[in-house]
């Protein structure tokens, strides 16, 4: 299996590269944020790999951190999340933040990425649901814990639909959640998260 490809950049597309090695040209596909990251034709590229062999294609698909690709495996191991569903989440969430949606149940960021509805995104959520604790980088928000109403996925939710970036939106809840306790409302915990956000 092919793990790791270090080249040059031949070409791009809307969802893969071509990584000339030695003058054999490898296709890998690629999320939208690891296909920006590449550079210009040319450039020097280092991918880490993930294989994927079927009965009809051997298929490449390429990320930039491992993370990346860490997060790329676990995906495919929910039904109905294949190689294509999983960069169009990764395209639009970066490993640290999927983490954070899916520790904070948030379909609706899940949902943002092309080809997943809310069945599938909840799907996620669940079935990945404490699996990414390894995976999360260091510099990464710090997460609501131990609310199980529901409320911090509420606030989450809130927050997002007023502009907030995931990332920006789980500091803030975490952030108001250390101050109020677990006890505090869905309102609580909105207002403070503002209040917080907005010093």
């Amino acid at each position: 299996m092919i793990a790791r490809l270090k080249g040059l950049l031949d070409g791009t597309a809307a969802e893969s590269c071509i990584i000339d090695v030695n003058g054999v040209g490898y296709l890998v596909s690629a999320s939208a944020k690891t296909l920006g990251a590449l550079g210009g034709i040319g450039s020097a590229v280092v991918l880490h790999i993930e294989t994927q062999v079927r009965e009809d294609a051997i298929q490449l698909f390429g990320f930039l951190s491992e993370a990346e690709r860490d997060s790329f495996r676990l995906l495919t191991t929910v039904q109905g999340v294949g190689g294509r569903v999983a960069l169009a989440i990764l395209s639009v969430l970066g490993p640290d933040e999927l983490a954070h949606a899916i520790a904070a149940a948030d379909t609706a960021s899940i949902a943002r990425a092309n080809g997943v509805g809310p069945k599938l995104a909840a799907r996620i959520a669940n079935e990945l649901k404490g699996k990414f604790g390894a995976i999360a980088l260091g510099s990464a928000a710090p997460l609501p814990v131990g609310n199980t109403r529901g409320d911090v996925a509420d606030a989450l939710t809130a927050l997002a639909g007023l502009g907030f970036r995931p990332m920006d939106a789980s500091r803030a809840v975490a952030d108001a959640q250390a101050e109020l306790g677990d006890g505090a409302s869905v309102g609580e915990l909105i207002r403070m998260a503002l209040k917080k956000s907005a010093r």
